[in-house]
């Protein structure tokens, strides 16, 4: 067996063809079994080396040097078994060529420029490399038309250039022409990454195109956001409000105990459960615990909403234009405004605009108000509704009669809703939460943007999307929302999803990696670097939760989900792996966005135990200095507030990151693993993104929970980490 290669192991390693077999990179070694020599690829499988040699024979490449397969490799890591370990991308080239001879990854700059979204306008380079005498050709899809595209074939690689003309998606895939033969060459999972061949018309990769004026508000993307549901984080004063909901109607249940249980089940003699119950949490309250918000770096409060409602949630508005008396009043509103201002926070609203609760002044089913549209044929607010047998038969959100749905293209409702957002952006709110964004139309999202953004440029509007929302369906179309026109971004509940399966077992760090980088390419820059990064809400289990082991929510009745417990071995695991979870927060691109309580420890099922009152005096103190040390690494950062980003799985257990920034530099790596990992971290493994060019590993690095200083070297940097374990890394100046 021969090698050859930098006897110093640098960052990538020209492969070489030697009869009888392939060389092995430095560092590696080889397995040898049943007469065949076998190569351990990361991903733990095994693949004879007569497979890669009949590849590289049948591109005409043995022996001698292959000029497509440079690739990064990882040094040796073993103890008395002989491993030549692979890079992935090494064994996915090698495995499409022999396959097929043709290779393409969207994620890697060779292969296609600019990564990810591109701007209208702009002109988009596609490159694959392509083996043998087939004619390919590029397949596009755009706007539900076809388009043909033959490319320059030259040295082994084919390239095709074309210009992106308008916002929307551009699908791709390859056609591939050999004598009497057609193939497909498609991607392999998802939108996007390494592709394959099809014997059919294959999936295609994604392109989005936006708008070349969009830009986020550098404020929001650098900053930290606090998410407060009002009547459950701090009651200053005396609770007030309550006669004036009972003169209304409403009914009203005080708790007598700020640690009481949330009202769960039908109050006595009713069938339904109703949100009735308060705590009296206030914005009296909100603005006196400004220097506690301060303290984890906050930079937006964003306030479930703020109306006048029946419900402790506030989710069926009653009266747009009036703050509920037991928040506070308008004055109190815009207190907390301007002092929140003083400590460098905007104050975020929750637009609740796809419908309105039935006890409003605009549907009023009760005859509470007078002129409603339920109880006043001639309302002025008659044609916000769809009544199909009036009064009692009319659309409604899911279902539920309380939340009767507007038409929001109605022009009547936009010129109020516009209304609506002049009365608090005279207030100087910073922005808006979209609630049920999917339930809005494409063309009231634009016009909620052209007027939040003519009060104020810098002002945000985020829209609730659960999933990726570069490709969301509703409608009937494609969601329009990254597009440049609409959302600023969304609330990150795919992040949510990818960190939490992670670090509960359900997906490994390669797995993870392509979770987080399909945002990445799906997603406009500044959209993507505006998503929140929740690790949970008001909508969802608690992450300390999650974390110690909690059934779905489907699978336990409210009266089981208020008798859950974690088994005792399960909680205390639970507490490492919530810090993970605020390392990737605070340590990848995006938002990170901190669920009121989840810094102190507060745990509890779906709604209503996730909305518990806040613990103060009884926070988890260890749990809240981490947060306060991580939020103040990242501000601190400016590789971390908005640097370029890598990212990498070293094992199925840990993964990596490289955040660079000018001259500031972080590195985030993580261990879900029960067991601790050692290695090293080697910047030739970052090889997909945007940032690849921009990214590097060298000087001396401070774990910013330890203290201990790691130095870098040659673009590598040693890693001893604990079970379930992270460091965060910024670089010493």
């Amino acid at each position: 067996m021969q090698t050859s290669g930098s006897a110093k192991g640098a960052c990538s390693s020209v492969i070489f063809i030697l009869h009888p077999l392939l060389t092995i990179p430095y560092g590696a070694s080889i397995h040898k079994g049943g007469g065949f020599v076998f190569l351990l690829c990361i991903s733990g499988n095994f693949f004879p080396i007569s497979r890669i040699k009949r590849a590289m024979k049948s591109a005409g490449t043995l022996p001698g040097r292959h000029p497509g397969l440079s690739m990064p490799f990882l040094r040796r890591n073993c103890d008395n078994v002989a491993k030549a370990v692979f890079a992935r991308a090494f064994y996915a080239k090698i495995k499409a060529m022999e396959e097929g001879y043709m290779y393409h990854d969207s994620r890697r700059p060779h292969y296609r420029s600019p990564f990810g979204a591109v701007k209208a306008g702009e002109s988009l380079r596609i490159v694959a490399d392509l083996q043998g005498p087939n004619q390919i050709t590029l397949r596009l899809w755009i706007d539900g038309q076809e388009k043909l595209i033959h490319g320059l074939k030259a040295g082994g690689m084919v390239e095709f250039t074309f210009v992106a003309e308008h916002t929307g998606l551009i699908w791709y895939y390859f056609i591939l022409d050999g004598p009497g033969d057609r193939r497909y060459y498609g991607v392999q999972r998802g939108f996007g990454g390494v592709g394959r061949l099809y014997d059919t018309p294959p999936p295609s990769w994604q392109v989005t195109v936006y708008d070349p004026t969009f830009e986020t508000p550098a404020w929001f993307r650098e900053g930290v956001v606090y998410q407060i549901f009002p009547d459950r984080f701090f009651r200053a004063g005396e609770m007030l409000g309550i006669e004036e909901h009972r003169s209304l109607g409403h009914r009203i249940l005080v708790h007598e105990s700020w640690d009481e249980k949330p009202l769960y089940l039908p109050p006595a003699g009713e069938a339904d459960y109703d949100p009735c119950d308060f705590y009296g949490g206030n914005l009296t309250g909100i603005r006196e615990k400004l220097p506690y918000l301060a303290s984890l770096g906050v930079t937006c409060l964003y306030l479930n909403p703020v109306f006048l409602s029946p419900s402790n949630h506030r989710y069926n508005t009653a009266d747009y234009l009036r703050v509920d008396p037991i928040l506070g009043t308008e004055a109190d509103l815009q207190a907390l405004i301007q002092a929140a201002a003083g400590y460098g926070m905007g104050v975020m609203l929750d637009g609740v605009f796809s419908h309105t609760g039935d006890d409003s002044v605009y549907f009023d089913a009760k005859g509470t108000y007078g002129n409603g549209a339920y109880s006043d044929p001639h309302s002025p607010y008659r044609t916000w509704y769809d009544f199909t047998r009036y009064p009692n038969e009319y659309r409604c959100w899911w279902g539920f009669c309380s939340l009767p749905e507007v038409n929001e293209n109605e022009p009547a409702y936009m010129a109020f809703i516009e209304k609506v957002l002049a009365h608090y952006g005279a207030m100087g709110v910073a922005g808006w939460r979209l609630d049920v964004a999917d339930e809005l139309p494409d063309p009231f999202i634009a016009f909620l943007r052209e007027k939040v953004k003519a009060l104020n440029p810098k002002s945000v509007l985020l829209g609730e999307v659960w999933d990726d929302a570069s490709n969301k369906e509703g409608f009937g179309a494609r969601r329009q929302y990254v597009d440049g026109h609409e959302l600023d971004s969304a609330m990150g509940y795919p992040f949510k999803d990818a960190a939490l399966s992670f670090l509960l077992g359900e997906r490994t760090a390669p797995e993870l990696c392509e979770g987080l980088m399909t945002l990445m390419e799906n997603y406009p820059r500044p959209f993507y670097d505006a998503q929140l990064n929740i690790l949970g809400s008001h909508d969802t289990i608690r992450a300390l939760t999650v974390l110690a082991g909690a059934p779905h929510r489907d699978a336990l009745s409210r009266e089981g989900q208020a008798k859950w417990q974690p088994n005792p071995g399960a909680i205390q695991p639970a507490h490492p792996l919530l810090k993970l979870g605020v390392l990737l927060q605070f340590g990848l691109p995006g938002v990170p966005c901190i669920y009121y309580g989840d810094e102190a420890g507060l745990t509890g099922m779906a709604d209503p135990f996730n909305r518990k009152p806040y613990p103060w005096g009884r926070e988890d103190a260890d749990l809240l200095a981490f947060y306060r040390s991580v939020s103040a690494a990242r501000r601190s950062c400016a590789a971390l507030c908005r640097g370029g980003c890598g990212m990498a799985a070293l094992s199925p257990d840990v993964f990596a990151a490289i955040r660079c920034e000018g001259e500031s530099g972080a590195v985030l790596v993580i261990n879900r693993a029960a067991k601790p990992f050692t290695g090293v971290l080697d910047l030739a493994r970052f090889q997909q993104g945007p940032d690849v060019n921009r990214l590097w590993l060298s000087g001396r690095y401070r774990d910013v929970i330890s203290g201990e200083e790691v130095p870098a070297e040659n673009g590598t940097l040693p890693l001893r980490l604990p079970p379930m374990g992270g460091l965060l890394l910024t670089k010493i100046e």
